[in-house]
């Protein structure tokens, strides 16, 4: 399902019927789960922010959650917790790379 190269994996809102999945808060949720999984393990307060190996956004309208490799190997079992609910919810899953945004043009 996924490459053991990919450095990130997009789990996509759309099922593979291209159905929106339910309810429309889940990224938010799944990135909530996911908050303690953080590089340096958790610390007090760490569930008050998303894991940068975690991230719920929306790409083209579509609510998203990136994970980003270095989930798989500092905690597998929470890779196979993200992973398997994709597979288990039917929804899309896409290998890719998010690209910085580009510099701001320089004001004189």
């Amino acid at each position: 399902m996924v490459s053991p190269t990919s450095k990130e994996v997009f789990i996509q809102g759309i099922t593979h019927a291209g159905k929106t999945f339910r309810p429309s808060d889940w990224a938010e949720r799944l990135a909530g789960v996911m908050s303690s999984f953080r590089p340096g393990g958790a610390k007090p307060g760490s569930h008050l922010s998303y894991s940068p190996w975690c991230i719920p956004t929306t790409l083209n309208g579509v609510k998203c959650v990136v994970v980003n490799s270095d989930l798989r190997d500092h905690e597998p079992m929470a890779w196979d917790f993200v992973i398997n609910f994709a597979r288990d919810n039917d929804l899309q899953v896409a290998e890719a790379c998010l690209l910085p945004d580009p510099p701001l043009p320089v004001q004189r």
